[in-house]
């Protein structure tokens, strides 16, 4: 087996995917950080501003100003953090439907790259995935990232590899 041409593949694999989400989410959500955002809050409820800014790598400043257009357009509200000195981020119902929206169309992508592979290939698949997201997985920050815009209610803590890795790392 040539790895060179596997490692193509897979990069050229994961590039298709990556775009036909992007254009499909785009088209029908919004673009840049605001699906990661929705998916990641609706996951997370409650994360204050610097919580978010850490998961979707950007600035402060930006983070803000993504927040504040998310209000603006009614999908997410600030309440009062736990600690009474930060914010709190919900989703609103107009944000929910937002959020269902985005993993639909998600998820709708991934079926479409699926339909060639066999039940077992699909096992497959999976058991290979799981292998190597684990290895994907090597700070906080990757922890942190890697599963912004996954439909945690498919794949909770206790069954996703990414998390189970985390906390293989923090508590050995």
């Amino acid at each position: 087996m040539n790895d060179d041409r596997t490692l193509n593949l897979l990069g050229a694999f994961a590039l298709a995917l990556v775009d036909a989400m992007d254009s499909v989410i785009e088209t029908n959500v919004g673009s840049g950080e605001t699906p990661a955002a929705l998916v990641t809050l609706g996951a997370e409820p409650g994360l204050s501003i610097n919580e978010l800014r850490q998961i979707l790598q950007l600035s402060h400043p930006g983070t803000v100003r993504l927040v504040d257009r998310l209000e603006a357009q009614a999908l997410v509200e600030r309440r009062s953090g736990t600690d009474g000195r930060t914010l709190a981020l919900f989703l609103t119902e107009a944000g929910q439907a937002k959020r269902a929206q985005i993993l639909a169309e998600r998820r709708q992508q991934l079926q479409r790259a699926m339909t060639t592979l066999t039940p077992t290939e699909s096992q497959q698949l999976t058991q290979l995935l799981e292998k190597m997201l684990t290895t994907l997985t090597a700070t906080e920050r990757e922890y942190l990232t890697i599963c912004r815009l996954c439909e945690e209610e498919v794949c909770p803590g206790d069954r996703c590899p990414v998390e189970q890795q985390y906390r293989q790392m923090v508590h050995p």
